[in-house]
């Protein structure tokens, strides 16, 4: 099997009112594909306007005119986290040996990383999620990306993912789309194993 270097940092970014520690299995999940990589899955730094849990920014009345707006206002709080994570692993310089995994607003989060241009990092992965980044966008174009959604989402339609990724592609970046039949607003074992394999094909280089 082939390895990669133990310098390699796959940061998860969890979704509205849930925590670091539920996504963290996916990085025992994905030892074998990735040896050697660090993983880390933090917190969102504002406890969750509904109750328990974290978020990246508040959904209280969230609509589609002013989701942007939100999401722009919590790129320095989220750039503050992903920094600090950075900087304490030793990735300061070596953007391209790190990896974004997101859930539902954390992908929104991941998404808009790239697709703003802030973080040209080495992958993004993004599960039941959304592309709402305010415009302009200008990627960085060296990030491929995998979008994985579950058809059955009555949370964020699938269809917002295959949206994402023609916008995506459009603009130049190099988009995977899997769209699974049954799936609800969760990562499935098949979407989980596809996210290992193209982690480390995108990080075996």
């Amino acid at each position: 099997m082939s390895t990669i270097a133990a310098n390699t940092l796959v940061i998860m970014l969890h979704g509205v009112g849930s925590n670091g520690n539920d996504l963290a299995p996916l990085g025992h999940a994905w030892k074998a594909s990735l040896p050697g990589a660090v993983f880390v899955s933090p917190n969102a730094p504002a406890p969750s306007s509904f109750g328990s849990g974290y978020q990246w920014f508040s959904v209280a009345g969230v609509t589609e005119e002013n989701r942007s707006a939100r999401i722009a206002d919590a790129r320095p709080s989220f750039d503050e986290v992903i920094s600090s994570i950075i900087e304490e692993n030793g990735f300061t310089g070596k953007l391209d040996r790190v990896a974004f995994v997101g859930f539902s607003q954390g992908t929104i989060m991941a998404l808009d990383a790239v697709a703003s241009g802030r973080w040209p990092i080495g992958a993004v992965v993004g599960f039941s999620g959304r592309l709402a980044s305010p415009l302009p966008l200008q990627p960085a174009l060296e990030t491929p990306v995998l979008l994985v959604h579950g058809r059955a989402d009555p949370v964020i339609p699938a269809t917002e993912s295959s949206k994402a990724a023609a916008t995506l592609q459009t603009l130049g970046l190099k988009v995977e789309l899997l769209t699974l039949s049954g799936v609800p607003h969760t990562i499935s074992a098949e979407g989980a194993a596809r996210a290992g394999s193209f982690l480390a094909e995108a990080l075996l280089k």
